[in-house]
């Protein structure tokens, strides 16, 4: 028999457990912001926590001792426009014609990429996230491609390829030609900056301009607790041109080259900008709610100071400094602490990934390359047993292809295909295809079935591009993925 008092205690304590459980499910239910932060044409070695010897980088360091370090991760493309497409649709460019960066023509022509693919951006936001692009876009300039119309609520930055980073020198040299009346001949990286559509003024060096607004948008969202955000922070260090401030080189007086010491300080005013960052979701509350991925669009250029070891290859090759990315996950009592993740994945994976996490709904029609890793990045796990990554870059007369698949990794870069563990193998140097015949035919077999439903591109970065593909009748996939060469093995 239950006395009062033992049915007293029976009712607070069931009424504890209820109410601990419904904590519970609060906090489970309370969705992550998701913070973006990519840099542009960063080698493999140039961040401390990737094994940089020169430059240091202790915010970024920060993070990644406190996060998961990926080391195998995969960009789609090994340059800079495809790769962004892919990760904004979680999909290959290869699959929507954008197998080339956009042309270098007036406002890229007109072109972008297709409206018929639903960017990240534009789920996150129909599922209730306030959206904030900041930095680089290079996906289309006319209206209908412009971030706010691909579901991004703010957005701050150039919508080219690229830009110069002081203004006290660029601003005259556009003022200039201006005064000349020219205006569609303006090469872009000297042209304002703009802010939702109208043009804005940038006092500051830029990749501090951008580091100040991804700061001001944290603390305004701050101000809504019941609205998570989504920022795409897409700093354009340390890509070309290649300028840096001084102080920020005056904190590596032991790098005596010249290029590599201007790229340490353009690379250590991403970390300053990052600190700042952190300090203002500390401040106002959101950094333990907060996802934060941190990775480069592509590899580095070692002939501008970047460092890729101990990858072979740069930035526009399918060996692995040309698309294989620093990367850490950061989001506390989330993903484990201080571990390192060498399961390879792709930045594809980002599109369902951060749907997910955000308990978002894509489109039941939309196609998808990607997948959600956040369950096998807590548990250590592959995500891609046994599925390929691939990699193919178009250059005149030929294409290097390349597809990754747990540890072997095979590789066509015009002549023959080769193949390597690169999970023992980073830097390519022990080609093991006469080892391992049946595994090159079986991978390059399945590699070319996915490239074969390749759609031509819908542009060219440059005219003489579009007139070289015609004239060699490209993409000519009976040659690459042709194993003559390897009939020896």
């Amino acid at each position: 028999m239950i006395n009062k008092f033992s049915l007293s205690k029976l009712v607070v304590g069931c009424f504890c457990l209820i109410s601990s459980a419904a904590t519970i499910a609060s906090d489970v239910n309370k969705r992550p912001n998701i913070l973006v932060i990519l840099t542009d044409d960063m080698g493999y070695a140039d961040v401390g926590f990737n094994g940089s010897p020169d430059i240091r980088t202790p915010s970024l360091d920060q993070l990644a001792s406190e996060g998961v370090v990926l080391t195998s991760a995969y960009n789609a493309h090994p340059f800079c426009g495809p790769s962004r497409a892919g990760i904004m649709t979680g999909r290959y460019p290869h699959k929507f014609g954008s197998q080339f960066n956009l042309p270098t023509s007036n406002r890229s022509g007109g072109l972008g990429v297709p409206t018929s693919e639903v960017f990240i951006s534009k789920v996150l936001q129909d599922a209730g996230y306030r959206t904030g692009a900041i930095g680089k876009w290079h996906l289309g300039e006319e209206e209908e491609f412009h971030p706010n119309n691909r579901g991004f609520d703010e957005f701050y930055g150039f919508l080219n390829g690229g830009h110069d980073y002081f203004p006290k020198k660029y601003k005259p040299q556009y003022e200039r030609q201006r005064k000349q009346g020219l205006n569609h001949s303006i090469f872009h990286y000297l042209r304002p900056f703009e802010r939702n559509g109208k043009e804005e003024e940038e006092t500051e060096y830029v990749t501090d301009g951008l580091s100040r607004e991804a700061v001001s948008f944290i603390k305004k969202s701050a101000s809504d607790e019941d609205q998570p955000f989504f920022l795409y922070l897409a700093y354009n260090a340390p890509h070309s041109p290649m300028q840096a401030k001084e102080e920020d080189m005056a904190q590596f007086p032991e790098i005596k080259d010249n290029k590599r010491k201007v790229y340490a300080g353009m690379v250590y005013a991403v970390d300053r900008g990052v600190n700042k960052i952190v300090k203002a979701l500390k401040d106002t509350g959101q950094y333990d709610n907060t996802l934060i991925v941190f990775f480069s669009d592509n590899g580095g250029k070692p002939n501008l100071g970047a460092n890729n070891h101990p990858l072979r290859g740069r930035k526009g090759s399918v060996l692995e400094g040309g698309y294989r990315t620093p990367m850490f996950f950061h989001w506390p009592e989330q993903v484990p602490d201080g571990q390192t993740f060498t399961h390879p994945i792709s930045t594809l994976d980002l599109y369902p990934t951060f749907a997910k996490v955000a308990d978002a709904k894509i489109p039941h029609n939309k196609k998808l390359d990607g997948k959600n890793i956040m369950e096998d990045l807590i548990a250590g796990t592959s995500p891609r047993q046994g599925e390929m990554i691939y990699a193919l870059r178009h250059r005149k007369g030929y294409s290097e292809a390349a597809a990754r698949r747990d540890n072997w990794k095979i590789v066509n870069t015009g002549k023959k295909w080769q193949l390597f563990d690169v999970a023992n193998d980073s830097s390519e140097s022990k080609d093991v295809s006469s080892k391992h015949p049946l595994i090159v035919r079986e991978m390059v077999a399945e590699m070319e079935l996915w490239s074969w439903t390749n759609p031509q591109p819908l542009w060219f970065h440059i005219h003489e591009e579009g007139v070289q593909w015609r004239e060699k009748g490209m993409p000519r996939f009976h040659e690459t993925f042709s194993l003559k060469n390897n009939s020896t093995n």
